[in-house]
């Protein structure tokens, strides 16, 4: 067996000229292996039981030579790829599962019946290039360029990969090669594998953007230090997941979850920040804060694009003030482009990030101030700590939005941000209880924290009416008013109904 670790890349054809030099730059020597055309095909069970399994099955010719391959369920962080692979040569046109060793597979897989079902769901043929390369500190790592396509049911989709992987010696050349690589644009980090695309295309079901950013997926028992690896892994596969959604079909909304992931990688830090010290993360902050700040116009662009929507209500209000229009088209004017969009996702700046995020989890950079105090929170059963803080956070809300109190459309908007890390607190840890208590209890303050976002919009309508003297402009604005008191009074209602129900974590 061996332990692939390797980290993909995904490409654009202007950068593949450029790759030979740009290891040559960071190898002490590079072997040069001859191109080769690789011919794979993957199978599976009609209802996809290797899938469901994280394993793959593939066959691979080459040079009149085929071998089978099994990968198993291995771990993806960022665009780090580790995964136990098995290879057999292979005897006959068709391959055979039950000649790998049977203690390899995951327990109770009937691997008989699965061998009785086989057929092939989809192929990946390519040119291969291949470099060998030794750093200076002894590592050596192959680099390897793919080219060519995948198929699957008449369907095909470009293979435009690079792949670096580590042969011999620290993880961290591993990484040192990436960072040089990320270095050029055009260069991105890749979190699906050609077999996860095969399927896609094979089983038409293409990457779909979530429609929220969900729990991250936590055991009962887990400690604080396991709970804040797999919140940082759940926050950067997000990020990644609705980047390349971006690319299948751009949409605001896509971009919207972008800055969700972001957003709750960074509320992480704070949230575990006992075991985390702030020192140790200060660049990784920097970086997520700039990255925020680049997309921070998706929301107000989402907002004008809800205005000048045929289907909205605000639409015959709009069109009934030729100069609100015309300032709502010339804002939309100065939005950045697709193409914008595309080179932020492939600049050297934003790879960086994604793979500094990958290094610091995968190393575990935050062990590198603990003191014993570290140590033993980390080891603390996170229920407990998840236990306390929403009780906190309850308490302080009730401080914030006392129940005797009538609140309006300021109030609300004054305390956005600070609903809106109440519930990012719930999507990091509230898997650890009962689903349909929690859902109970956040439904209301879901609907409150939408409310929020549909006053910021009612409030940025306003600003945009403001200052002229039009008295199409003013009825709108009076209009607006009357929008937000009704709005206000649905959120007073949802918000008196939540303080009935009992909270999920007690």
């Amino acid at each position: 067996m061996d332990t692939e670790i390797e980290l993909k890349f995904l490409v654009s054809d202007a950068v593949i000229p450029l790759i030979p030099a740009l290891i040559t730059q960071f190898a002490k020597t590079v072997t040069n292996k001859p191109s080769r055309s690789l011919q794979n095909a993957y199978f599976d069970t009609p209802s996809r039981e290797l899938r469901a399994l994280d394993i793959g099955f593939r066959t691979r010719c080459a040079d009149n030579q085929c071998e089978q391959t099994i990968k198993l369920a291995g771990d993806v962080v960022g665009g780090l790829h580790q995964r136990p692979e098995y290879n057999l040569p292979l005897e006959s046109s068709r391959p055979n599962i039950t000649a790998f060793d049977a203690s390899i597979w995951p327990h109770g897989m009937q691997v008989s019946a699965i061998a009785a079902n086989l057929y092939p769901i989809f192929s990946t043929n390519f040119i291969r290039r291949t470099w060998l390369i030794e750093t200076e500190n002894g590592a050596k790592i192959e680099v390897v360029q793919d080219k060519g396509e995948v198929s699957a049911s008449g369907l095909m989709e470009p293979i435009c990969e690079l792949e670096i992987e580590l042969i011999e010696g620290s993880r961290d050349e591993l990484f040192s090669l990436a960072d040089k690589l990320v270095s050029q644009s055009n260069i991105r980090l890749g979190l699906y594998s050609k077999a996860a695309r095969g399927y896609r295309l094979a089983d038409n079901k293409p990457l779909k953007p979530s429609k929220s950013i969900g729990f991250v997926s936590l055991p009962k028992n887990a400690t604080q230090e396991q709970a804040l690896i797999a919140a940082i892994d759940f926050g950067i596969r997000f990020v990644q997941k609705h980047e390349q959604c971006y690319f299948d079909k751009p949409s605001l909304k896509t971009l919207k979850r972008v800055t969700d992931g972001i957003s709750l990688i960074r509320h992480t830090f704070w949230l575990f920040d006992d075991i985390v010290d702030k020192s140790t993360t200060e660049a990784l902050r920097t970086e997520l804060k700039w990255l925020l700040s680049e997309l921070a116009w998706v929301e107000n662009a989402i907002q004008l694009k809800t205005y000048t929507s045929k289907r909205h209500a605000y639409y015959k209000k709009i069109n009934s003030a030729p100069e609100l229009t015309q300032v709502i088209n010339d804002l939309k004017e100065l939005q950045p482009s697709i193409d914008d969009i595309n080179s932020l996702f492939h600049s050297a700046r934003y790879n960086r990030l994604l793979l500094s995020l990958t290094t610091w989890l995968v190393d575990k950079q935050w062990r590198k101030s603990w003191g014993q105090v570290q140590f033993q929170a980390a080891e603390q059963p996170v229920a407990e700590i998840a236990n306390r803080l929403f009780e906190k956070d309850w308490q302080d809300l009730h401080q914030l939005l006392p129940e005797q109190k009538t609140l309006t459309s300021k109030d609300y908007l004054d305390l956005r941000t600070r609903l809106e890390n109440s519930l990012l607190s719930g999507n990091c840890l509230g898997a650890l209880f009962e689903k349909d208590e929690r859902s109970e209890f956040r439904i209301p303050w879901l609907d409150i924290s939408h409310g929020m976002y549909e006053l910021s919009t009612l409030e940025y309508l306003k600003q945009l009416c403001a200052g002229q003297d039009d008295e199409e402009l003013a009825k709108i604005q009076s209009w607006l008013e009357k929008k937000s008191e009704f709005l206000v009074n649905a959120m007073e209602q949802s918000r008196l109904a939540s303080y009935k129900i009992p909270p999920y974590w007690q």
